[in-house]
Parts: C-alpha cells; structure tokens; sequence
C-alpha cells in the first residue's frame, strides 16, 4: 500500500480545517468494512400485519433450474441481503420460513447483472401451523414423561415426529405397527425403507406400553377445529433466530434423486465435497462451485440385504473408507483410479445381521490397521491391511448382564489406540492397540448414550451424549469428563465438531438447528435451516474466514453449507 503524506500548514490553516484534513487522511488510510464493500443483488424487507418488520425470517433464493438455493436471515429491521456474488442475473422464486407465517402471494424476483434488485415480502398468518413444527417442537408440547416420550428418539432416524401424531390409530393398531417397523433397517428413510435379513422381536407388553401413550398424543380422539386437525395440547414453538443468529449465509445443494441420503459429508481441498449414502451403493461427490453431481457405484456383496454406507473417513493417502452396514466390510475408494476396494469380513466373523456402521482408517500408518464394529456382536473388528483379516475385541466381557452396549462413534489416537462411543449405555471406551486391552469410562450423566465423536490435537475427545441432550468432553491424558446442556431441551445431538477457535458445532435429527457453542464462555447460537433437515455428522472447514460448517439433510438429499459471518 502506498503511503497517504499529509503536510498541516498551522499558520495558513485554521484548527478547524487541520482537524478535518486529519479525519481525511485517517478515513482513506483505514480499511474499509468487507461487508461494507460488498455490493448486493437482491434485497429487502420482510413485513406482517401482525409484527410489522420482522427479524429472524429465513429468505430463500433459488435460481430456475439450479441445484443450488441461497438463504439469508433477516435482520432487526426485518431486512435481508444477498450478496451479489452468491446470487447470478435470472429468475429466481423465494421461499420463507417464520413459524406460523407464510409468504402472502408468490415470491419471484428477477436479477440483472450489475443491479441490484428489491423485492419486499409480505407475510400472512399461516393456515396450518401444526405442519411446521419440528421434532423438537412436537417433543416439547406433548404431556408425558421423559420415559414416555424417549422412544420416539429413535423414531427420527427414518422419520418425523409430526408423522406419528398425525396418525389417527388406536393403541392395539399402534402396537402392530411398532412390532413391524423393528424389522426395518435403521438405514432406512421414508423414500427408501429397506427390510432386515433377520427379524427382532419386540415383546407385547413393550409395544403395548410405547402404544398406549403414543394414542394420548396422536389424533385418535378425532378433535378437530376450525383449522382442520386438533390436538389436546397446546402447540408450543420456539423463537424465531435473533442477533447473532441471524448473521449467516445457508447454501443447499440438491442431490439428483429423492432417495439419496447423504450421511456423512466431507470436503476435500479440491473444492469437492464428498458424502456416503446411507441407502444406496454409491459414494457421491459434489463440487462446491457448481453443485455439479457424480457418483460411484460400489458393488453388493449381499445384493439380498439392506444397501447404503454409514461412515466416511479419509486416511492419511488421500482415499475416502466406508463403513457398508449390512452389506458387512468396509470399502476403500481411491479417488485418484476412482478405483474401489472390498475388505470383506470371514466367513467366521459374519451372519446375516453383521453391521459394520463406523470406521476409523486414520492412523493405519502407524500399524496397518483400520478399526471397525459389529453393531449384532456388539464388539470392535480390527482389520490388517497386510493380510485383509479381522481380529474381533468384545470390550464388554465381565460385564453385568441387563444392560445395552453398543459401540459407536470412533477416533483414533496419534498411536492409533481407539477411543469408541458405547452408545447403548453411557461409557467411553479406550483399546490399546498394542495389547487390546480394554478400559472403560462411564459418563458422569448416566443412561447418556454417546454417539459420534472427535479428538483434537490436544487429547481431548469431543462427542454428543444423544439421549442425555449434552455436549461433552473427555481429555485422554488427565481421564476426566465436562459436559454441557444444550441451550434447547429436546435437541438429542448427533455429533460435535470443534473448530480452531475453540468452539464446539452440533447438529440434530429434530430442531433443524446448528449449534454452535463456546465452552470457555458458555455462550452459545442456534441457526435455524431453511427446511426439516436431519442432521447425522458434521464437519467444519477450518481453512475459510470465518470457518464454514457442512452436512447433510439426510431425509430429504441435500448437503447444506453453513457460513457465520462472524
């Protein structure tokens, strides 16, 4: 930058005119807000009857034709903007979500290249607020217990809440369609439900203890209001996002078929963004600039059984692992030949129910191993990259009987000892990978169910404690625990990621909300997405300012982009 040379001439000038001379040279030496600078292709302002100006209304942007949709939140004076480097010239349609209101009329707007176009929005009451809900907000209205109400959390891994108080069945009818779906895999979704080889049963007092509340919740009753449907219970909401949580820019990119279901999501340094599709055979790639589509088809060892992969994870060569459900192994893909490799389990080691869900190929350097489980044995695999063989670790022999166990969330240490979720009960596990000898650490909140997990640089293991509506962490070298509430009852994370700043990303299976939370401090920030979104892994890019969060909607084929602008 070139140097601003002032000269200040006192005996021609006055004092007055030194000083403005002076703010002068200080405005053109100081930079300038990014944000200031930034010019905008679409904006306006967002208005009711009922509220007037209104902040925290999310504003969608879709292109006619593209894959990609553009969301920005409207501010204290109801107001959005769209940069103009996110929206290109066209015709683009606008869609709203406020809780209880919707867009009055159609929204379309056309944008020139060059200028910037205004489009004020009106909104009206919405006709049927019950459609709106999340899972969460379901969670929150119904009566009940926290017994009573903890087995729909694991409905949400193939549907909403809202279908199952929208039904109008009877306690004995309900029952029926308990038993039946505890034979539908849990890679299953409601455009691509998928049968297990082998049935579980469910006894009838159980099914008949969930059915019997479920009918105090559903519409059985035959209620009914000027509206349409009523329940017995009030619907409650939460507010609408506010100040910080208004200052972020949300990109979807929409996948090319309704049945995909994008599980984990992770971008390369390619500007690629990469993700395993929990319900179909294929690893499928999306570039970031674009939204551009390709897929890569791996083969069914078991054509007759349950398709799709859980866990994505790169190794230290550049090549994505999946984990293959029920069709049991695990799959290397090099993305260089775009070439797939099988690592089948033994004969010896498998049946029909054989699951691996997770991976952890991270730290295989170190050994030549790669770490895996068996969701029916309930035990860890470890494979042998030489050899292709598994070793199987049971962490849970000795225990005391009666208890659920299940090993979950993986993360490998720099000596690739595992460090594993029991996301049955409530410990975090540690194999030694020299001697395999196992130790567990039960979480200070019990019954809290762990789930997926990290480890950063410094020992500590960041994860979600699913059913104890927690964030917490675990530092390795020291063997203690912190963990934290989540800001939302009923939020049920899935998984944590911590960014280079400290702070700790969470997504859900029922508030369509990210969190993102500052252990030092406390503080935290819900984002509202623009639509039902069912979150599983999280990934934040630490390489942008600020970081960028990414994931996927995996009931609906989408992979969601998240940047604060803060």
């Amino acid at each position: 930058m070139s140097k601003l040379q002032v000269r200040v001439f006192a005996p021609i000038m006055s004092k007055h005119k030194i000083r403005i001379l002076l703010w002068l040279a200080i405005a053109l030496i100081a930079p300038a807000s990014p944000h200031a600078q930034e010019s905008v292709a679409l904006s306006g302002r967002v208005t009711s009857a009922e509220e007037g100006a209104m902040e925290g209304v999310l504003v969608s942007a879709q292109q006619s034709g593209s894959p990609i949709t553009v969301t920005v939140v409207t501010d204290q004076s109801g107001s959005y903007r769209f940069p103009a480097a996110r929206l290109a010239p066209g015709p683009y349609a606008f869609r709203i979500r406020a809780t209880g209101y919707e867009l009055d009329g159609a929204g379309a707007a056309e944008i020139a290249a060059g200028r910037g176009t205004t489009a004020d929005l009106r909104l009206r009451k919405a006709h049927d607020l019950a459609a709106q809900l999340t899972s969460t907000e379901w969670l929150i209205s119904m009566p009940g217990t926290a017994e009573q109400k903890r087995p729909l959390i694991e409905c949400m891994s193939c549907h909403t809440v809202e279908r199952i108080v929208r039904s109008k069945l009877r306690a004995p009818e309900l029952a029926a369609v308990l038993k039946r779906m505890q034979n539908y895999a849990n890679n299953s979704t409601v455009q691509h439900p998928q049968k297990r080889l082998v049935e579980r049963e469910l006894s009838d007092k159980r099914a008949r203890e969930v059915a019997d509340y479920l009918e105090t919740i559903n519409l059985s009753a035959g209620e009914t209001s000027s509206a349409g449907a009523a329940w017995s219970y009030p619907l409650q909401t939460l507010p609408r996002p506010k100040g910080r949580a208004t200052r972020v820019i949300i990109t979807e990119y929409a996948l090319p078929r309704a049945t995909i279901a994008p599980h984990d999501v992770r971008p390369d340094q390619q500007g690629f963004v990469w993700y395993s599709n929990f319900v179909e055979p294929y690893l499928g790639r999306i570039d970031a600039r674009t939204g551009a589509h390709s897929e890569f088809r791996y083969e069914l060892p078991k054509p007759n059984a349950p398709a799709g992969a859980l866990a994505l994870e790169p190794d230290q060569d550049g090549n994505w692992w999946l984990s293959m459900m029920f069709q049991s192994g695990l799959v290397r893909f090099d993305p260089r030949t775009q070439q797939f490799r099988h690592f089948p389990i033994p004969p010896d080691l498998m049946s029909d129910a054989t699951q691996q869900s997770l991976v952890m190929p991270g730290r295989a350097k170190v050994d030549g191993k790669v770490w895996t489980n068996d969701v029916d044995t309930r035990t860890i695999l470890r494979l042998d990259l030489a050899t292709g063989g598994y070793e199987r670790i049971d962490p849970f022999r000795g225990m005391p009987k009666g208890r659920q166990h299940s090993p979950y969330g993986l993360a490998a240490d720099p000596a690739n000892n595992l460090y594993f979720m029991d996301f049955g009960d409530e410990s975090v596990g540690r194999v030694d990978a020299r001697t395999l000898r196992t130790t567990l650490y039960p979480t200070p909140t019990p019954a809290s169910r762990p789930r997926r997990t990290m480890l950063d640089p410094k020992g500590r293991l960041w994860f979600a404690e699913f059913a104890a509506n927690k964030v917490a962490m675990f530092d390795i070298h020291k063997e203690s625990f912190t963990e934290w509430d989540v800001p939302t009852p009923h939020t049920y994370p899935y998984d944590v990621f911590l960014d280079r700043n400290g702070e700790l990303w969470s997504g859900t299976m029922s508030s369509d909300r990210v969190l993102r939370f500052d252990p030092a401090s406390g503080k935290s920030t819900e984002y509202l997405l623009p639509h039902q979104t069912n979150i599983r892994r999280v990934f934040v890019d630490d390489s942008t300012t600020p970081v960028t969060f990414w994931t996927g909607n995996n009931h609906h084929a989408t992979i969601i982009k998240l940047e604060p602008l803060d």
